[in-house]
Protein backbone atom coordinates (compact mmCIF):
# COMPACT_ATOMS: atom_id res chain seq x y z
CA UNK A 1 0.00 0.00 0.00
CA UNK A 2 1.47 3.55 -1.25
CA UNK A 3 1.95 5.98 1.77
CA UNK A 4 -0.47 8.88 0.79
CA UNK A 5 1.00 12.66 0.79
CA UNK A 6 0.90 14.70 4.28
CA UNK A 7 -1.63 17.87 3.84
CA UNK A 8 0.34 21.65 4.64
CA UNK A 9 -2.04 24.29 4.67
CA UNK A 10 -0.18 27.56 4.36
CA UNK A 11 -1.58 31.45 3.86
CA UNK A 12 0.95 33.49 2.47
CA UNK A 13 0.73 37.43 2.71
CA UNK A 14 2.88 38.39 0.27
CA UNK A 15 4.36 42.23 0.23
CA UNK A 16 6.80 42.43 -3.11
CA UNK A 17 7.45 46.14 -2.94
CA UNK A 18 9.89 44.99 -6.15
CA UNK A 19 7.23 44.23 -8.21
CA UNK A 20 4.40 46.70 -6.52
CA UNK A 21 2.61 43.49 -5.53
CA UNK A 22 0.45 42.66 -2.27
CA UNK A 23 -1.83 40.34 -1.78
CA UNK A 24 -2.69 36.86 0.31
CA UNK A 25 -3.00 33.78 -0.83
CA UNK A 26 -4.54 30.28 0.93
CA UNK A 27 -2.33 27.27 -0.30
CA UNK A 28 -3.25 23.84 0.31
CA UNK A 29 0.46 21.94 -0.10
CA UNK A 30 0.66 18.10 -0.31
CA UNK A 31 3.99 17.02 1.11
CA UNK A 32 5.11 13.71 -0.52
CA UNK A 33 6.22 10.79 1.43
CA UNK A 34 9.66 11.29 -0.22
CA UNK A 35 9.47 15.11 0.19
CA UNK A 36 11.30 17.00 2.94
CA UNK A 37 9.83 19.92 4.91
CA UNK A 38 13.17 22.22 3.52
CA UNK A 39 11.59 21.32 -0.16
CA UNK A 40 8.17 22.06 0.92
CA UNK A 41 9.21 25.73 1.66
CA UNK A 42 11.01 26.55 -0.75
CA UNK A 43 7.98 25.56 -2.72
CA UNK A 44 6.16 28.11 -0.88
CA UNK A 45 9.12 30.72 -1.69
CA UNK A 46 9.09 29.95 -5.16
CA UNK A 47 4.97 30.53 -4.90
CA UNK A 48 5.60 34.17 -3.59
CA UNK A 49 8.47 35.11 -6.16
CA UNK A 50 6.73 34.01 -8.95
CA UNK A 51 3.01 34.82 -8.58
CA UNK A 52 1.79 36.65 -11.26
CA UNK A 53 0.19 40.48 -10.64
CA UNK A 54 -3.30 39.15 -11.46
CA UNK A 55 -5.53 36.61 -12.53
CA UNK A 56 -6.21 37.87 -16.01
CA UNK A 57 -3.86 35.23 -17.65
CA UNK A 58 -4.59 32.49 -15.74
CA UNK A 59 -2.74 31.51 -12.39
CA UNK A 60 0.16 30.32 -10.58
CA UNK A 61 -0.91 26.42 -9.13
CA UNK A 62 0.36 24.34 -7.11
CA UNK A 63 1.30 20.97 -10.03
CA UNK A 64 1.96 17.21 -9.27
CA UNK A 65 5.84 17.72 -9.46
CA UNK A 66 7.30 15.01 -7.61
CA UNK A 67 3.86 12.54 -8.00
CA UNK A 68 3.77 12.83 -11.52
CA UNK A 69 7.64 12.95 -13.66
CA UNK A 70 5.43 15.23 -16.81
CA UNK A 71 4.68 18.29 -14.40
CA UNK A 72 6.62 20.64 -12.44
CA UNK A 73 6.20 21.83 -8.75
CA UNK A 74 4.88 24.65 -10.19
CA UNK A 75 3.53 26.24 -13.10
CA UNK A 76 1.26 29.07 -14.80
CA UNK A 77 -1.28 28.28 -17.21
CA UNK A 78 -3.09 31.15 -19.35
CA UNK A 79 -7.00 30.77 -19.27
CA UNK A 80 -6.22 28.56 -22.62
CA UNK A 81 -4.39 26.10 -20.95
CA UNK A 82 -0.87 26.99 -22.29
CA UNK A 83 1.95 27.04 -20.08
CA UNK A 84 3.92 30.19 -19.49
CA UNK A 85 6.16 29.53 -16.23
CA UNK A 86 7.39 26.09 -15.46
CA UNK A 87 8.85 26.40 -11.67
CA UNK A 88 11.25 23.52 -10.74
CA UNK A 89 12.49 22.86 -7.44
CA UNK A 90 15.75 21.30 -6.61
CA UNK A 91 18.68 20.14 -9.12
CA UNK A 92 16.56 18.18 -12.13
CA UNK A 93 19.31 16.78 -14.91
CA UNK A 94 19.68 18.78 -17.91
CA UNK A 95 17.09 16.51 -19.96
CA UNK A 96 14.29 17.80 -17.57
CA UNK A 97 15.66 21.54 -18.01
CA UNK A 98 15.34 20.96 -21.82
CA UNK A 99 12.26 19.27 -21.69
CA UNK A 100 10.50 21.84 -19.61
CA UNK A 101 12.02 24.86 -21.56
CA UNK A 102 10.34 23.12 -24.73
CA UNK A 103 7.10 22.96 -23.24
CA UNK A 104 6.77 26.75 -21.35
CA UNK A 105 7.69 30.30 -22.32
CA UNK A 106 9.63 30.39 -19.07
CA UNK A 107 11.34 28.02 -16.85
CA UNK A 108 12.74 28.69 -13.40
CA UNK A 109 14.65 26.79 -10.89
CA UNK A 110 15.16 27.15 -7.70
CA UNK A 111 17.51 24.74 -5.91
CA UNK A 112 18.93 24.77 -2.52
CA UNK A 113 20.75 22.11 -1.10
CA UNK A 114 24.18 22.33 -0.14
CA UNK A 115 25.51 20.01 -3.07
CA UNK A 116 23.80 22.85 -5.22
CA UNK A 117 27.23 24.08 -6.82
CA UNK A 118 28.39 21.03 -7.50
CA UNK A 119 25.02 20.26 -9.57
CA UNK A 120 25.07 23.23 -11.10
CA UNK A 121 28.93 22.90 -12.14
CA UNK A 122 28.01 19.48 -13.36
CA UNK A 123 25.02 20.71 -15.88
CA UNK A 124 26.38 24.15 -16.59
CA UNK A 125 27.79 23.34 -19.79
CA UNK A 126 25.22 21.38 -20.95
CA UNK A 127 21.92 24.32 -20.23
CA UNK A 128 23.62 26.83 -22.06
CA UNK A 129 21.24 27.07 -25.65
CA UNK A 130 18.07 27.27 -23.05
CA UNK A 131 17.60 30.82 -23.26
CA UNK A 132 14.15 30.55 -21.64
CA UNK A 133 15.69 29.04 -18.23
CA UNK A 134 16.45 30.92 -15.07
CA UNK A 135 18.37 29.24 -12.45
CA UNK A 136 18.36 30.33 -9.06
CA UNK A 137 20.42 29.14 -5.44
CA UNK A 138 19.02 30.04 -1.97
CA UNK A 139 21.94 29.41 0.41
CA UNK A 140 21.73 26.17 2.35
CA UNK A 141 21.59 27.51 6.02
CA UNK A 142 18.70 30.40 4.62
CA UNK A 143 16.05 27.04 3.24
CA UNK A 144 16.77 25.19 6.63
CA UNK A 145 15.56 27.97 8.47
CA UNK A 146 12.82 28.05 6.31
CA UNK A 147 12.18 24.25 7.31
CA UNK A 148 12.48 25.28 10.90
CA UNK A 149 9.33 26.93 10.16
CA UNK A 150 7.51 24.37 8.36
CA UNK A 151 4.01 23.40 10.00
CA UNK A 152 0.83 21.70 9.16
CA UNK A 153 -1.04 25.05 9.51
CA UNK A 154 0.94 28.10 8.56
CA UNK A 155 0.40 31.60 8.14
CA UNK A 156 3.51 33.19 6.94
CA UNK A 157 4.23 36.66 5.96
CA UNK A 158 6.73 37.20 3.08
CA UNK A 159 7.87 40.61 2.31
CA UNK A 160 10.51 41.30 -0.72
CA UNK A 161 12.17 44.31 -1.35
CA UNK A 162 15.59 44.90 -3.49
CA UNK A 163 16.10 41.06 -4.36
CA UNK A 164 15.90 40.25 -0.26
CA UNK A 165 13.37 37.92 1.10
CA UNK A 166 12.07 38.15 4.07
CA UNK A 167 9.72 35.19 5.50
CA UNK A 168 8.27 35.56 9.07
CA UNK A 169 5.55 33.06 11.11
CA UNK A 170 5.02 35.77 14.11
CA UNK A 171 7.44 33.65 16.02
CA UNK A 172 10.59 33.43 13.95
CA UNK A 173 12.02 35.32 10.67
CA UNK A 174 14.43 34.40 7.90
CA UNK A 175 16.04 36.40 5.31
CA UNK A 176 16.58 34.73 2.37
CA UNK A 177 18.99 35.82 -0.52
CA UNK A 178 18.42 33.97 -3.91
CA UNK A 179 21.04 34.15 -5.66
CA UNK A 180 20.78 33.60 -9.61
CA UNK A 181 23.75 30.85 -11.05
CA UNK A 182 22.15 31.66 -15.08
CA UNK A 183 19.96 33.58 -16.99
CA UNK A 184 18.80 32.46 -20.24
CA UNK A 185 19.80 35.19 -22.99
CA UNK A 186 22.42 36.40 -21.58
Amino acid sequence: MAIKATIYKATLQIADMDRNLYGEHALTVPLQPSETEERLMVRLLAYALNVPMDDLHGTLQLARGMADADEPDLWHKDLSDQLLHWIEVGQPDDRRLAKACGKARRVSLYCYSHSAAIWYAGIANKITRLRNLDIWQLPHTQSQALAAMAQRSMQLQVSIQDGHVYVSDGNASVEVLPQRLWQGGA
